[in-house]
């Protein structure tokens, strides 16, 4: 909270002074010579107690509920070897779980249909061999992601852009109340911070370093996504993505990071293997086909969004029969209804 001390700033000075308290206890003058830059430190942040206060309420007002600082022997060993650890992480739920093994899976906050289903189905299938799923608690992929792992019985470790005293988004605050009793909801941010669009990308960095890869699985070109698989290269981990159609905007950003060298996935055993996770003998994860008996319209689909005269034009049927199955197929959630008039296929696990 010191103005003109940022991380990069307070690391410096710890690893020069040895102590938070010998930081403190330094002179002024000590502490510019360290920097060198002109520092204005010799009194406490005048909004200091006010958020010491807040912090002892929170932390006597719920079970699990904690801090841990750079240097504490709890500190994420993980997030110790990336460019920019975090001075302060705030826990709620089990932090032990920050030292596991883990893999970040993130992507679109409006994925397609499918895209949702394959966050949700590798989370499950990933998290039954292994690995601590990881990822941002926001809407779309990232909530299909800590949905999996846990109807999985896995732990799952969720990131936020917030004080730990706000769930953002609003919408996932029963899955955010489960991730805190099952897992664990970590922050650098103090409490009382709301969700500010710059928080975000500091976020992501935290997300990417505590785990050993990151796979996205739906992302658009301009996607914060694409900023976590950066900063996943940028500290030596794995990055993993699943393709999608051509013609998907969503799945541009994926498609660009396979050019670009991530692995290419389309199983979980592409996963596991890469990190050296045993595979399971029987479950191979999530599966390419959509349903156990072929049906006419949806071999005609193929999994490509599809329009409703496209469908005409290679089914002959009349509009009432089309439009009468693919409410069926619907329903039975082995089709999607997209914007704009389309549906796609879905393939299940």
């Amino acid at each position: 909270m010191t103005p003109g001390i940022g991380r990069a700033a307070a690391r410096q000075l710890l690893a020069t002074f040895g102590s938070p308290q010998a930081v403190f206890d330094a002179s002024n003058a000590a502490r510019q010579a360290c920097l060198g830059q002109a520092i204005v430190a010799d009194q406490e942040p005048p909004a200091l107690p006010a958020a010491l206060a807040t912090l002892t309420t929170w932390l006597d007002g719920g079970a699990q509920r904690d801090w841990v600082a750079l240097g504490d022997p709890r500190y994420p060993r993980a997030l110790l070897q990336t460019a920019d650890p975090p001075l302060l992480l705030y826990t709620q739920g089990d932090a032990g779980l920050l030292n596991n093994p883990c893999l970040a899976i993130v992507g679109s906050r409006n994925p397609t249909p499918q895209g949702a289903e394959n966050a949700r189905a590798f989370a499950e299938h990933l998290g039954r061999a292994g690995p601590t799923i990881v990822s941002g608690l926001a809407l779309g992929i990232d909530g299909a992601a800590h949905t999996g792992a846990l109807a999985a019985g896995a732990a799952t470790i969720a990131v936020v852009g917030t004080g730990l005293d706000r769930v953002y988004p609003r919408a996932n605050r029963e899955l955010a109340h489960r991730i805190a009793e099952r897992g664990v909801i970590v922050s650098e941010f103090n409490l009382g911070t709301e969700p500010l669009a710059a928080n975000f990308p500091q976020r992501n960095r935290i997300i990417a370093g505590l785990s050993l890869g990151t796979l996205v699985v739906e992302a658009a070109l301009e996607s914060g996504s694409l900023i976590t698989a950066r900063q996943a290269v940028e500290a030596g981990r794995e990055v993993f993505a699943i393709p999608g159609s051509i013609h998907s905007p969503q799945s541009r950003g994926c498609h660009a990071l396979i050019k670009q060298g991530a692995k290419l996935v389309d199983d979980v055993r592409d996963v596991l293997e890469e990190l050296r996770f045993a595979v399971p003998a029987v479950d191979s994860g999530p599966a390419t086909d959509a349903t156990a008996s072929p049906d006419a319209l949806l071999i005609a689909m193929g999994y490509e969004p599809v329009e409703m005269d496209q469908l005409q034009a290679r089914t002959g049927w009349p509009t009432a029969r089309l439009s009468a199955r693919l409410l069926e197929l619907e329903l039975a959630g082995d089709v999607s209804r997209l914007p704009g008039g389309r549906y796609q296929r879905r393939a299940r696990t």
